[in-house]
């Protein structure tokens, strides 16, 4: 296998979970990671998708299992971690990326049911993800954990240029402060935990869209264009390698300078 750089040490022979490991991102950090020389387990829902990650990893000639998991479930994320440990070995790197369900509606309209299902995607999970896998990094007193957070969680938006609601907003703002805690209580174990933020990433969704609904997304960021996944990938990678030793409790914004504006 073709092992990328080593500018970013520390990889080679590691192993990571990663949490929504079949969603365009998570995807994205599985490969990545990958040809780094880190043993993956891709964690997901979807059997089929799970199968595709792990058959795309193997092709290039990296490690990787599949662990079907519903990251709302303790039970689930505690299976997760398990066969993680079985089949590859201790865990060094934990990506939690598992979330979504942010579409825009009216706060007036946003049931009680859904806002409990959007926070239990994007925060709860999380919560779960860390509680889970936070005690075995601080045993081992090494690790580094990385959650996805969103621009939405810290900053206001406008509509014409938003597609979440205020449950994901809120719940995404409260990954961000809850990363900073599990920072705190675990930096003395050297383990580090940092989040990235997000802004508007390349989806099926967003591919779907008119050229001009595109272009004019486009355009509304400095760079003049939307994020690409393996833009995340890149910065969850180097928050996982020994450049980033001396970093934790961090928010890193990936937004192409859309948040100055």
């Amino acid at each position: 296998m073709l092992v990328e750089s080593a500018d970013l040490s520390g990889l080679a022979g590691r192993v990571a979970v990663v949490t929504g490991g079949t969603g365009v991102i998570g995807r994205s950090i599985c490969q990545r990671l990958a040809r780094y020389g880190v043993a993956v387990a891709v964690s997901g829902r979807n059997l089929d998708q799970l199968a595709a990650v792990v058959e795309n990893i193997v092709a290039i000639g990296g490690r990787a299992i599949a662990v079907a998991a519903d990251v709302t479930d303790p039970s689930a994320i505690e299976h997760l971690r398990d066969e993680t440990e079985r089949q590859l070995g201790t865990v060094d790197f934990v990506a939690a990326v598992a979330g979504g369900g942010g579409e825009p509606v009216a706060l007036a309209d946003l049931t009680l049911e859904r806002w409990h299902a959007t926070l239990d995607l994007n925060l709860t999970s999380a919560f779960l993800t860390l509680k889970t896998f936070l005690p075995a990094l601080a045993a081992q007193r090494r690790g580094s954990v990385v959650t996805i957070a969103s621009l939405s969680g810290q900053h206001i938006i406008p509509q014409a240029q938003t597609t979440a609601s205020s449950a994901y907003a809120a719940a995404k703002a409260g990954l961000i402060m809850l990363t900073r805690h599990a920072a705190r209580e675990y930096g003395p174990y050297n383990v580090r935990v940092n989040t990235i933020s997000p802004g508007t990433v390349l989806s099926d969704r967003i591919a779907q869209m008119p050229n001009q609904v595109r272009e004019n997304l486009d355009y509304a960021h400095p760079l003049r264009r939307i994020g690409q996944p393996d833009d995340v990938a890149g910065a969850v990678t180097y928050l996982f390698s020994d450049q980033a030793a001396w970093m934790t409790g961090s928010t890193l914004s990936l937004n192409g300078g859309f948040a100055m504006l």
